[in-house]
């Protein structure tokens, strides 16, 4: 995504991870990247810089649990929403789909007044 982009990922990124295990349930770090740049045809690219913080930050908020997992040899650590998390992300993706909608509103063409003489 543009460099211009990132200010808006920034905001939003708390609600995309959400969202995302709202719908999957349970999610690794790389397949949630991976989930987000598939559903946005590559227009949004999570970089684990950016989405290991908000996981971890989400964990101490109480809205995530985590079990590690061996994979191939490897340890995976697996995130899932807590009851806190499941009612955070409805809450999140609601204030962010009306925050669209009125962004939409200010964003159409408005027909110009003109001030009679």
């Amino acid at each position: 995504m543009e460099s211009s982009s990132n200010e808006f990922l920034r905001g939003t990124l708390k609600t995309i991870v959400l969202k995302m295990l709202a719908e999957r349930g349970r999610m690794y770090g790389y397949e949630i990247t991976q989930s987000v740049k598939e559903r946005t045809q590559g227009q949004i690219a999570l970089t684990f810089g950016a989405l290991y913080p908000v996981l971890h930050k989400l964990e101490q908020e109480g809205m995530l649990l985590t079990e590690s997992e061996e994979v191939d040899g490897r340890l995976r650590k697996y995130y899932s929403l807590t009851p806190q998390g499941t009612e955070t992300a409805e809450r999140k993706v609601s204030e962010f789909e009306r925050f669209v909608e009125a962004m939409r509103s200010l964003l159409k063409p408005q027909p110009k007044l003109t001030v009679g003489h």
